[in-house]
């Protein structure tokens, strides 16, 4: 069996990123299932809308299972990550689209926040 050289392309994009690049992959990849989360609380689609609510949870356990608590914004991130699972959880148990909706915009400002560290840590490595 052949592979698909798109998921051939994705697998060796993960495989050759930086920790940082796959920190910012784990942010894109839970505001697009909250995203399609959303979609699925619109349609009526409890399914959908719990499969990929269940995704951004699964995520955010990563998050939370790799901070290093040797730094102190360590513990800063903990409580936003505790928040957004709690979030989480209310969002699934009641298919609220507005926590949905609050909890992706809390991803999308850490992502960007994410890219900025990354964008001044890349151009302090080039001086």
């Amino acid at each position: 069996m052949q592979n698909n050289p798109y998921d051939q392309y994705l697998k060796n994009k993960v495989m050759t990123a930086t920790p940082a690049e796959l920190t910012l992959m784990l942010y894109e990849g839970a505001i697009k299932f909250g995203n399609i989360a959303i979609r699925g609380i619109e349609e009526g689609d409890v399914q959908k809308a719990h499969i990929n609510i269940v995704k951004v949870e699964k995520i955010i356990e990563e998050f939370r299972r790799t901070l290093d608590f040797k730094y102190d914004v360590a513990q800063h991130f903990e409580n936003v990550y505790s928040y957004l699972a709690q979030r989480l959880v209310e969002a699934n148990m009641s298919k609220d689209k507005a926590i949905m909706e609050e909890v992706v915009e809390h991803l999308r400002s850490m992502r960007d926040n994410w890219k900025e560290v990354m964008k001044v840590a890349k151009s302090q490595q080039v001086k």
